[in-house]
């Protein structure tokens, strides 16, 4: 029995098949690592937005409203609207003693200057206590002028309006509820002011300066918005902080043998909204800071497309 001739290609072949698959396999490694560790690059980006929390100055029944949840207002449209009449009999009562205070004012003015001309008849310290009277008279009319002013001051806000262009959220009144001082009824979402933050590793903010250009990849979206980095914050929440017993730092021991690198935010303006990109405060984005510090390879941008595309 005879043995099978060996060929030699063919394990020249396999050996060099392995090396190849071996070689792009350390490629690929040290891509993805210069993608995930080096560059300027999140996929933990969140939209946020600044939000206006309406509450009444004055307590009343709500008699009208005129907005409704979600809806786009205008800077100075009216959302809704207090019943009135109890601050307007409170302008009226006020008024009553405005005019009260000044027949008073007058009286003690003319009893002041008539004693003040009765030479020998009235005493200096009588004199003096007419003065007196008279100012405190003056002083009992701006009182009540002060409320008066209040009370007008609460008749008009009475009325709540928008105080910025943006969309009501979050609302919960109703016809017939009793609104509270001071107790948010609704929100208003100002449509001019959305931003990006994106949380990047230490290790990356190195490579990230104010004005650098950004790529933002909305999960919704496959449109590419651009942005600019506008700040970058200056501190976040240390656990070891916290203050102990005998008022002395708390410092919890860790033992593990990677650490894993803080994450900070930077703050992301865009540019440009597209009028078909609905932006909503909690949307998640990837962010790409165009560094003049970091130049991606012709791979790195494609496996970047990629994982922006699929994740």
């Amino acid at each position: 029995m005879t043995d099978t001739p060996k060929h030699p290609f063919k394990s020249i072949a396999a050996v060099a098949i392995t090396v190849v698959l071996f070689a792009i396999a350390i490629f690929m490694l040290v891509q993805m690592w210069q993608l995930y560790m080096l560059s300027p690059w999140t996929r933990d980006g969140t939209v946020r937005v600044e939000v206006t929390n309406i509450a009444p100055e004055v307590n009343g029944t709500v008699r009208d409203i005129f907005v409704k949840d979600n809806q786009y207002v205008r800077r100075g449209d009216k959302l809704f609207e207090i019943d009135p009449v109890r601050f307007q009999l409170a302008i009226d009562q006020s008024q009553a003693a405005v005019d009260s205070a000044k027949n008073t004012l007058t009286l003690k003015l003319a009893d002041a200057k008539r004693r003040f001309g009765a030479t020998g008849a009235v005493s200096a310290e009588e004199q003096q206590q007419y003065q007196i009277n008279a100012a405190v008279a003056r002083a009992q009319l701006d009182s009540a002028v002060a409320s008066l002013n209040v009370a007008k001051l609460n008749l008009v806000r009475s009325t709540l309006y928008a105080p910025s262009e943006g969309f009501v959220t979050n609302f919960l009144l109703r016809v017939g509820d009793y609104a509270s001082e001071g107790r948010p009824v609704m929100s208003i979402v100002d449509k001019h002011t959305f931003w990006i933050d994106a949380y990047f590793e230490e290790t990356k903010i190195h490579g990230i300066k104010i004005g650098d250009k950004a790529r933002i990849k909305l999960m919704g979206y496959d449109k590419v918005l651009e942005g600019s980095v506008q700040s970058i914050s200056r501190g976040i929440s240390v656990e070891n902080a916290k203050q102990g017993t005998q008022g002395l730092q708390q410092v919890n021991p860790t033992y593990t043998w990677v650490r894993l690198a803080q994450r900070l935010p930077v703050r992301i303006a865009f540019d440009q909204i597209p009028e078909e990109v609905l932006l909503a405060s909690g949307l998640t984005a990837s962010v790409e800071v165009i560094s003049e510090n970091y130049t991606p390879s012709s791979f790195q941008k494609t496996l970047r497309r990629w994982l922006e595309a699929w994740l």
